[in-house]
């Protein structure tokens, strides 16, 4: 009888490390370049949104933002995937009508203008795959200087007269990419 109860004990210690290691969850660190999101309108408590971007944050860190984003080449406009937009309602990049839905948000830097880039790609990591013939529209806008260098880059929308404004800034570089109703 001694013999069977020490072999329920043990089988139950073993039975309940078991559980316990099959329980336990291992959460990853901070990223070096954790997810954001930007949305217009901008309040929290407003629910009707028009546009929503998700993308990641990526710091100098003592970097160029020229070897970071390379003027010239497809950007995934943040870090790791792609940045996503969302559309909510029937909006315009120039003269391109863009239908409602989540599309991928690339951009092309240079030393005075960018090239903002929506295209029908979606779950895309970096712009490694990009493709060109997958372009819902492209329209290219100048870039200025701010007053202040950013460490980490960043989007935000403002209210213009016939929509909003997506605006990109990174280091003393910004871009504000028009969308119209």
């Amino acid at each position: 009888m001694k013999t069977k109860s020490i072999i329920s004990t043990v089988a139950m210690a073993f039975v309940l490390l078991v559980s316990l290691n099959m329980n336990a969850q291992e959460f990853a660190k901070m990223d070096k370049s954790p997810m954001d999101g930007a949305s217009f309108p901008t309040s929290y408590k407003e629910s009707n949104k028009l546009i929503k971007v998700i993308y990641s944050r990526p710091q100098l860190n003592d970097r160029s933002l020229e070897k970071l984003a390379p003027n010239g080449e497809v950007w995934r406009t943040g870090a790791n995937e792609a940045a996503e937009l969302t559309l909510y309602t029937t909006m315009a990049l120039g003269d391109t009508k863009i239908a409602p839905g989540t599309y991928t948000f690339y951009v092309i830097p240079g030393e005075k203008e960018w090239t903002a880039i929506i295209s029908k790609d979606l779950n895309v990591w970096g712009s490694y795959f990009y493709k060109e013939e997958n372009d819902v529209a492209r329209l290219t806008v100048p870039v200025t200087k701010g007053k202040e260098s950013l460490e980490a880059f960043g989007i935000a929308f403002t209210e213009s007269k016939d929509g909003v404004h997506m605006n990109l800034g990174w280091d003393t570089v910004r871009v504000a990419v028009p969308f119209t109703k």
